[in-house]
């Protein structure tokens, strides 16, 4: 008689598609229920994106900016002496001896001029509203790399008549609107011929009244001493034109004379952008173990209320870890759902942004990476213990129970 051979019975493996098949199930039977659990994996995903995204864009005009005005500019203005605690003035001859520094490539001056200027002669002098009239040279604009937004630069016909440009914060507070407008300025009106666009580099100048270098000396008493010397070199020669300024500029007393980079202000900024979007970018963490807290939920209902279908499915032959699959894959999907939802919506409301403020739209590629992979990570933790729980149950009392 022969012996009886017993072999173990093998469970079938899952293959890809079919983990997908039995992990989707779930969320195709409770759609509403899917909806506002991703809803929160959603809007904690998109807080983040669209934070990062801002701040990305932000930093992308900046620098793009820098990039149109250059971090090649230096200003030379007088400082105070030392020995008598007064301000010192320039030379009148200062610019043309900074201008024949080697690497030096345009400069452009402005000397402050001892006069207010008013809307019309009726309004008091003391009402300044904060506008200071400089004189200014030809090449002032070039060198600054500014734009007029409206009408006309000086030139070496109207820098010899009562004609003014205004910088753009000048113009809004004296409420000229377009040129051909007069202002009042040392006892006569000027024509205004200009309306400067924004000059990052140079703020004094947005709050400045410019008029020519001869209508100043010929019509307000300007005594030629430039205030500002504003200087364009090679990239290369900057460091080395930074030294020379001084010397050229005042012979007798370099060191009253400052140098400084207007850029800097600028490139702080850019280097700094998103610092203060961290606490933004905690409250978006916050939402999305909130919404991971949802998913655990989700699923410990889900396992509660699917005991049956648990049940029959062990008593067919499905292993516990066949059963932790098919719930940590129903859990994975829907904060995959979420995440894929969140990043839409948080590069949207970028887009949105952007927009409105004429900015570059960037979203960096580490923020969705890195978004997506941490909803697949709080996904994985929230269905492990509904998971484990799943398994455990025993398929009699599951059955029983139903």
């Amino acid at each position: 008689m022969r012996a009886r051979v017993r072999t173990r019975l093998k469970p079938a493996r899952l293959r890809p598609r079919d983990v997908l098949h039995v992990g989707s199930a779930g969320l195709r039977s409770r759609p509403a229920r899917v909806f506002l659990s991703a809803l929160g994996i959603a809007i904690g995903i998109a807080t983040m994106i669209a934070v990062v995204g801002v701040s990305a864009s932000s930093q992308a005009e900046l620098l793009r900016e820098l990039d149109r005005l250059g971090t090649n500019m230096l200003v030379a203005t007088p400082g105070r002496s030392m020995f008598s605690g007064q301000d010192t003035s320039l030379p009148p001859e200062a610019p043309g001896m900074v201008s024949r520094l080697e690497g030096v490539e345009s400069v452009g001056t402005t000397g402050d001029v001892r006069h207010a200027v008013r809307r019309t002669e009726n309004i008091p002098k003391e009402e300044t509203g904060g506008i200071t009239v400089k004189a200014a040279k030809d090449d002032l604009l070039g060198t600054l790399r500014a734009r007029v937004g409206s009408g006309s630069w000086l030139n070496a016909a109207t820098g010899r008549y009562p004609a003014v440009v205004l910088g753009d914060v000048a113009a809004r507070r004296l409420g000229v609107t377009a040129p051909g407008e007069q202002v009042f300025i040392g006892g006569r009106y000027f024509t205004v011929i200009g309306v400067l666009d924004p000059v990052p580099l140079a703020p004094e100048i947005e709050r400045s009244a410019l008029v020519g270098w001869d209508a100043a000396r010929n019509l307000l008493g300007f005594d030629g001493h430039p205030t500002a010397i504003y200087e364009r070199s090679a990239d290369a020669s900057v460091a080395e034109v930074r030294d020379l300024i001084p010397r050229a500029a005042n012979p007798r007393s370099p060191h009253v004379v400052s140098v400084t980079d207007p850029s800097a202000a600028l490139q702080a900024k850019a280097a700094t952008e998103g610092a203060f979007s961290t606490l933004l970018l905690g409250l978006g963490g916050i939402a999305t173990l909130v919404g991971g807290v949802g998913v655990a939920n989700t699923m410990i209902i889900s396992v509660l209320e699917r005991r049956h279908e648990i049940g029959l499915r062990r008593s067919l032959g499905a292993t516990k870890g066949q059963v932790r699959i098919q719930f940590v894959t129903e859990s994975l999907l829907l904060s995959g759902l979420g995440g894929l939802a969140g990043t839409a919506l948080g590069a949207a409301a970028t887009a949105v942004y952007a927009r409105a403020g004429d900015l570059p739209w960037v979203v960096p590629p580490w923020a969705v990476v890195g978004g997506f992979a941490a909803t697949l990570c709080i996904g994985t933790a929230a269905g492990l213990y509904p998971a484990i729980r799943a398994s455990r149950l025993s398929p009699t009392l599951a059955l029983a129970t139903a």
